[in-house]
């Protein structure tokens, strides 16, 4: 409910793009949360592949190391870093390859109703992208850095599938993305993410998901708004280190 609020009040800030941009990506994942021993701490280790074309040429890398405090059993807390490589890709690219540097802070709430999970999940990020010019080279040079706020909500549900011992599920969640400061002019709406996949519980407290993910991405001229295509191969872990 509190989704479809949100997607509703942004409705005018999404209507009548004027260029629509398809594309057809991949993205494969590595997403740890774990344990520290016995303690309340833990590691949050994320690696993404992301590509274009599904797999022939880069579209992004994102490297994302942070700290997981278990608050109680239905709420933890994480806060982190972000390194994220754009390159170029798409009808309208950007006009080069660019880095971020980011920051953010995180709840993750988890609940079971009957045998479904739920899982609602608050972001706030600090971004610093990269202004590039391009070199004779083909890299880039980063003339200077543009700061921007960005929230995001995700909600999550997992839902058992009545086969293979109760090791499959279906995984469904939707992300949506709102930028905000001073340096925000015409996309205050930055993206949403709805995904469905198949997953399967592995030995070892692992899990593999194999989904699609249709990204409605606006570009920060408001002129242009992706429609991004996007196969998605993702593994979980939640291996404790130590005992």
């Amino acid at each position: 409910m509190k989704f479809l609020i949100t997607l509703l009040a942004a409705l005018p800030l999404v209507a009548e793009p004027k260029i629509a941009d398809n594309n057809a990506h991949g993205w494969y994942m590595y997403f740890g949360d774990h344990q520290i021993k016995q303690t309340k701490w833990g590691l949050h280790l994320e690696g993404q592949w992301r590509r274009e074309n599904v797999v022939t040429q880069w579209q992004q890398l994102l490297l994302r190391p942070a700290v997981n405090y278990q608050l109680n059993p239905h709420i933890m807390l994480t806060s982190g870093y972000g390194f994220v490589q754009t390159h170029r890709y798409g009808d309208y690219p950007a006009k080069s390859a660019f880095p971020e540097h980011r920051f953010y802070e995180q709840a993750q709430i988890a609940s079971k109703w009957r045998k479904t999970e739920w899982t609602n999940r608050l972001r706030l990020e600090q971004r610093n992208i990269g202004q590039t010019t391009l070199i004779p080279s083909g890299g880039y040079n980063v003339t200077s850095w543009r700061y921007e706020n960005r929230f995001r909500y995700m909600l999550r549900t997992n839902v058992p599938l009545p086969f293979g011992e109760n090791k499959y599920y279906l995984g469904i969640y939707d992300e949506f993305f709102v930028n905000f400061g001073k340096n925000v002019a015409f996309n205050t709406f930055d993206q949403n993410r709805a995904y469905i996949a198949l997953g399967k519980k592995l030995p070892h407290q692992t899990k593999l998901e194999v989904g699609f993910m249709e990204q409605t991405l606006q570009h920060r001229d408001g002129r242009v708004m992706e429609h991004n295509h996007t196969l998605q191969i993702a593994i979980y872990s939640k291996l404790p280190f130590g005992h």
